[in-house]
């Protein structure tokens, strides 16, 4: 990625330790801003990344950057055995938690906390990784998505879920407009963090997205590489295996 942002523009603090900190700041109403953001449409997007793994017919999968846990809770739709959630935020992980509780589902899904560029696990662990709006906050994209490729099993499923921008007239200049003053407003209003709204769409906006991010996971030896652009292409889902 030839760009770079981060959350707080006079921290001294990485990249990483700033992510942290942004969303442990604003795990209380993350759910809430997300739907009211996305006009509930990350929900369908989800619903879409749960069908393709479950095509798969994994028995364990790794759901990176789970945050909440939104996806991880939904992948149980997929008879998968086992789902591990990780994610570097103690906070979001900890509303994640809660939800697995009320889902009672921990005797499926565990929540850990764990960094994407150094993951806990062996090599050839899981039959299928998701990443949903996380790999946009990796620190260092191509170490975090060769610590995937390690722990993926061969002939297992990875799928990405991630922001994107659309290049048809008139999505692509109402996405912009979009990105530039209602997103920032919005956070603003309703979170506690100013600067953790206005970064979400930055990094957004500068995010290697569709064949160029597909030519770093070939980069990386992913394999069966595609983009499929979602909704004017506002987000999109990747699909690669090992």
């Amino acid at each position: 990625m030839s760009k770079k942002t981060t959350p707080y523009k006079n921290s001294t603090l990485g990249k990483k330790e700033q992510v942290t900190q942004m969303f442990d700041t604003i795990s209380e109403n993350y759910d809430g801003l997300n739907r009211v953001i996305s006009f509930g449409i990350d929900v369908k997007w989800r619903k879409k990344v749960v069908r393709i793994v479950e095509n798969a017919k994994p028995d364990s999968i790794l759901d990176i950057a789970t945050g909440t846990g939104d996806l991880a809770i939904n992948l149980v739709k997929t008879g998968a055995k086992k789902i591990v959630g990780l994610d570097i935020s103690p906070g979001m992980l900890e509303v994640g938690k809660q939800k697995v509780i009320d889902a009672k589902l921990n005797n499926v899904i565990s929540m850990i906390i764990g960094d994407s560029e150094q993951l806990p696990f062996e090599e050839n662990t899981f039959d299928a990784v998701t990443v949903a709006f996380g790999v946009r906050n990796f620190e260092n994209l191509e170490k975090g998505l060769s610590e995937i490729y390690k722990v993926l099993k061969p002939g297992g499923t990875f799928v990405v879920l991630e922001t994107s921008v659309p290049t048809k007239t008139p999505y692509k200049q109402g996405y912009k407009t979009y990105c530039k003053f209602i997103l920032p407003t919005i956070g603003k209003i309703f979170s506690k963090d100013r600067s953790a709204y206005k970064y979400l769409s930055e990094s957004a906006s500068i995010f290697p997205y569709g064949e160029k991010f597909n030519n770093i996971l070939r980069k990386i030896g992913f394999i069966n590489v595609e983009d499929r652009p979602q909704t004017f292409g506002v987000s999109t889902i990747y699909i690669a295996s090992k």
